[in-house]
């Protein structure tokens, strides 16, 4: 390649896999590697669990998989895509960073450059990634070696916004670097490349595009309150303000997984330690994150109404979005959470989830389509293309008596064609 650069992606998870491909497909020899051997293995059999990536990708000669650090010392253009997420108190978990960037500083070289992609708040590279580089190293920043960083866009399960078709920012500690990491990225993106003038900039981009959308949504959460307050339908509503051309389209929702849900919280908490105490955007939070207790109280009030004293409840779907595995921070969890501490069975199924995940995270045992016993409700909580095929048939199937409730979620069930004998709940 032009640039000249020996990459390796540290990180193989929804993020670093696709950008490890990217590279790959120009015909460089990229490393990816992850700590997980399961992983690892699991990439060398041509098999990719989050199902981003096609298997003849995967066999890419140009790509190799490793799991032994001592590899990433053929590299001298290091790509860090490790997950941050936050703690069980809401604060920023930079464990997986750092330690990432202990793995890198055994076998930083003078003149290595070291991208961070994952999502962080202002100022944590520089002052909280560097040091250990430099620590582990012995090296110094800026006269031996650079940093940059290049936020992630990634959107799993979206097929048209690819790495290689999102507009990439790219930032660095000075203008040389700044070049040499636009031009490795300007190698595989095609839609163009944005240079942010300090990490940062970039850093603090990040967080805002994602905090953003969440106020976006919490906005029409509360909508759907009010709505449901007054006695009319939020969907309807929603469609007679778009056709105003400025209205954005917005949705009610479930906010969960590792960006739209986590992100406002690294900045919240960076604002904070530097004494500004945010409104705005906690208050979002605090609506989106108490959404799922909403849906199972509405689920309770109307079983309560059809004398379901003793219910049971099908849930549609456990991963934080639809058409993709990733369970991590889904709040249909928090649904199923307050519908068992009201004393209701519940049975969850998920095509696309791995039920070992789905456990191992919320207790929750998935249980297989064929063996899912008649319910008095069902919620449509993911719309997976599956569930949305089965439409209002599959709905009924699932009731007891081909009668009961149902909540739509994402209000993907046609309310023209809703059977006779249910009660249907739209957020």
């Amino acid at each position: 390649m032009a640039h000249g650069r020996k990459i390796a992606v540290i990180g193989l998870g929804y993020v670093g896999l696709p950008v490890a491909v990217a590279f790959a497909r120009t015909g460089a020899p990229v490393i990816g590697f992850d700590i997980d051997h399961g992983r690892i293995a699991e990439l060398r059999s041509g098999r990719d669990r989050t199902r981003e990536v096609e298997v003849s990708e995967l066999r890419n000669p140009a790509l190799r998989y490793e799991s032994d650090p001592a590899q990433l010392a053929a590299a001298d253009f290091y790509i860090v895509t490790v997950p941050t997420p936050i703690d069980s108190a809401r604060r920023p978990d930079l464990r997986a960073m750092l330690s990432a960037s202990e793995t890198v500083g055994k076998v930083l070289k003078r003149g290595d450059i070291v991208v961070y992609e994952s999502t962080v708040y202002p100022g944590a590279v520089e002052e909280d990634c560097l040091p250990v580089l430099e620590k582990i190293s012995g090296l110094k920043a800026m006269q031996d070696f650079t940093v940059g960083y290049s936020p992630e866009r990634i959107n799993p399960g979206d097929k048209a916004h690819r790495f290689e078709t999102i507009t990439k920012i790219v930032s660095a500690q000075d203008a040389k670097t700044l070049d040499i990491v636009a031009d490795v990225y300007g190698s595989v993106v095609t839609a163009g490349i944005h240079r942010a003038p300090s990490i940062r900039v970039a850093e603090a981009a990040k967080v805002i595009e994602n905090t953003q959308r969440d106020l976006n949504i919490a906005l029409m959460n509360e909508l759907s309150a009010i709505c449901e307050a007054l006695g009319i339908d939020t969907g309807d509503v929603l469609a007679a303000a778009r056709t105003k051309w400025n209205f954005l389209p917005f949705f009610p929702g479930l906010v969960g997984g590792h960006c739209v849900g986590v992100d406002p919280y690294y900045l919240t908490y960076r604002a904070e330690k530097a004494g500004y105490h945010p409104e705005a955007i906690l208050a979002g939070r605090r609506i989106n994150d108490t959404v799922g207790q909403r849906v199972a109280r509405a689920c309770v009030k109307g079983l309560y109404r059809r004398n379901r004293t003793s219910a049971a409840v099908t849930v549609l779907g456990i991963t934080f979005k639809e058409n993709v595995p990733d369970t991590r921070n889904s709040k249909v969890a928090d649904i199923v959470q307050e519908l068992r501490s009201n004393g209701i069975t519940v049975q969850v199924h998920d095509p696309l989830a791995l039920a070992a995940d789905a456990e191992h995270e919320y207790g929750i045992v998935l249980t297989a389509f064929e063996a899912l016993k008649p319910a008095d409700a069902v919620i449509f909580a993911v719309s997976h293309d599956e569930y949305v095929r089965g439409g209002w048939p599959m709905v009924q199937r699932l009731l007891r008596g081909g009668e009961g409730l149902v909540l739509d979620i994402r209000g993907t069930l046609d309310r023209a064609e809703k059977p006779a004998g249910i009660d249907l709940w739209r957020l």
